[in-house]
């Protein structure tokens, strides 16, 4: 009599295939951000956790001081599913989602509280347009205020002339605003600065002070225009469809640490600012103060610019309107308090 035979377990027949049902899901993410920065700091921190509370199904595997290339190559290897992820800048991002930079637009924001107050009625919105156009942001964090460093004093717009400036390459809306002012910048990536500036290529880099300091910028500069002129913010994103193969579980888990870490690194991020500013003076370099009419051609400038920038699609009317709306709504309450 013919025994009929019960069917292997899905694991037996796993083992016997050479499948791992345990094997963890590695998330390969790049960042420009030099390995020994308060950035790379919180983020490993937040990998660990992710594996600790995930029991090991998911692990964070970081490539950090741009060994991927630039954000913009970055971005590309994500597309292609070389990368699962990356820590980048907002401007990076535009190129997706050009409302993803709207935090940067040059002069919006005369204080972090300020930003803080916005972020809070418009982080979401920006979070939805990513993931509409195929990336998930786990984080969003401000580096700070970008300031004028260079090897000469520059007070206004008629100093800044006569150098050799650095912009960031693709950096749209730096070299817009540039230009608006009658300034040629020099656009490179971050990567050749130092080099860059080594060689009398540039002699002025825009850039907030703690970066000035972990890209040993500091060691060529001998000036500070203390006066801020962009804010910097970083993202976190990952690949909707790497994201995708998390279980909803998981998925929360990566969501929550990540989130947490980059709502600590804005605080992290002011201090360090703030310390590197005090480190910089102590090394040499003099602060250069505008006059309130320096200031004001710079805003003019700023507020210029914006409407080339709308001309180039680097960020739409609404989402500009709804956030001068918000730090109205700020400025209008501060006055009443």
């Amino acid at each position: 009599m013919l025994k009929l035979k019960l069917p292997l377990s899905l694991g037996l027949v796993c083992c016997l295939l050479g499948f791992n049902l345990n094997a963890a899901t590695v998330l390969k993410i790049a960042t420009i951000a030099p390995d020994a920065t308060t950035w790379m700091k919180e983020m490993r921190m937040g990998a660990a956790e992710i594996e600790q509370r995930t029991e090991g199904r998911v692990k964070l595997k970081f490539y950090p001081g741009g060994v991927m290339g630039s954000d913009a190559t970055v971005l590309r290897k994500i597309r292609i599913g070389q990368l699962q992820g990356g820590a980048v800048t907002a401007g990076t991002l535009a190129e997706i989602y050009p409302d993803a930079q709207i935090y940067s637009l040059p002069m919006q924001f005369s204080s972090l509280e300020e930003l803080n107050y916005v972020r809070k009625h418009m982080d979401s919105r920006i979070r939805e347009g990513l993931e509409r156009n195929g990336l998930v942001n786990v984080g969003i964090s401000n580096g700070g205020f970008a300031y004028i460093a260079g090897s000469a004093p520059v007070a206004g717009i008629a100093d800044l002339k006569k150098q050799r400036v650095w912009i960031p390459q693709g950096d749209v809306i730096g070299e817009t605003m540039f230009k608006a002012a009658g300034i040629s910048p020099v656009p490179l990536q971050v990567s050749d600065v130092y080099t860059a500036l080594q060689t009398g290529l540039l002699d002025t880099v825009i850039a907030n002070p703690s970066s000035i300091i972990a890209f040993q910028w500091h060691t060529k500069v001998k000036y500070l225009t203390d006066s801020p002129l962009v804010l910097l913010i970083g993202m976190m994103v990952l690949d909707k469809r790497a994201f995708a193969r998390l279980t909803p579980g998981d998925q929360k888990i990566v969501s929550e640490v990540m989130t947490d870490k980059f709502r600590k690194l804005d605080e992290l991020n002011q201090q360090d600012n703030e310390n590197a500013k005090l480190v910089l003076q102590k090394n040499g370099i003099e602060f250069i103060k505008p006059t309130a009419a320096e200031r004001q051609t710079w805003l003019n400038v700023a507020n210029g610019s914006l409407d080339g920038l709308a001309r180039k699609g680097a960020y739409t009317q609404e989402f500009l309107q709804l956030m001068q709306k918000h730090i109205n709504a700020y400025r209008s309450q501060a006055q009443l308090e």
